[in-house]
Formats: structure tokens, sequence, C-alpha cells
């Protein structure tokens, strides 16, 4: 039995200590945004936050995870509000079939906490490694500058 924090709720799950973090969201808890995609951290698309830090969660154990805060796909919006990554994916048709997106939005949300001034530069090394099979690469660069945009106006007073 593990103890998990995943979006602020803690949980326990019934699991052997070395299952993969993944296997625990998706299985146990019942969270399906955190997607599958190669099993060796490797692809990106099952990239959570563990105590703010962008990992693949297929590479981390439940064991390692266990005491730490967890946030998946679901909790990185604040209520009905999209996370401003979120918004601007939407708003910058930045998903094909969505697959790379859960993944993908974890770790641009991640060098955006870290670096709201970030670069072109900045967004594709934040995003190395992660796989997209569609292509949707300068949609994305494009979301996430326009999302590091918002946070700046934001933070500036500028908007809601």
């Amino acid at each position: 039995m593990a103890n998990l924090t995943i979006n602020g709720k803690s949980i326990s799950v019934d699991v052997e200590d070395d299952t993969p973090l993944l296997w625990a969201i998706r299985e146990n808890v019942g969270l399906t945004g955190t997607k599958y995609g190669c099993g060796i951290a490797q692809c990106g698309a099952c990239t959570v936050h563990v105590d703010g830090v962008a990992m693949r969660s297929c590479g981390v154990t439940v064991s390692e995870a266990a005491g730490k805060q967890i946030t998946t796909i679901e909790g990185l919006a604040k209520g009905e509000q999209l996370h401003p990554v979120q918004q601007a994916f939407v708003e910058n048709d930045a998903m094909q079939c969505g697959f790379c997106t859960p993944g993908m939005v974890m770790s641009c949300a991640h060098l955006l906490e870290r670096n709201p001034d970030c670069t072109l530069d900045d967004v594709r090394g934040a995003i190395s490694g992660h796989l997209c099979r569609c292509g949707a690469y300068p949609n994305i660069f494009k979301a996430t500058l326009a999302a590091a945009a918002a946070m700046r106006q934001r933070k500036n007073g500028g908007g809601a």
C-alpha cells in the first residue's frame, strides 16, 4: 500500500513499491489524462509534475513518488479555469490527435513556472525528447510562447 498525494488529494493505492507511477495514476486512481507511450521514459506522453518538477511517470516508481506532491494534467487547471498553457494550446490549435498533448502541456507549464520570459529555444529544450506523431510542433511552440506572454501580462496586472 502506498500513500500518494495527487492533485492535492491524499490517495492510498494497493500496488507494489516498484510499480511505475504512471500505472498507479491510470489504473488505480483512474486519471487517464496521463498517457502511456513508450514505457521507457523517452516519448514524454506520461509527463507529470512531482514536487513541481516535470518527470516522466513511467520512469518513477510509486515508492519514489510517495510523500511528494504529484500533479497530473487533470490537476493543472484551477477549477474550471484552464492553466494558461492549456488555454493557449486550445487557442493555437497545438494538438491534432492529442495523444502527446498532456505531456507537452505539463513540460511547457513546468518551463513557464521557472522561466516566464522563455525564448523559442527554451521551449524547444523543454519539449526535447517529446514525440508528437502528428508534427504539431510549430503550434506547440507558438502556444507556449503565447502562454508565457499571457502569464507575464497577468503578473504585471494586465489581465484576469
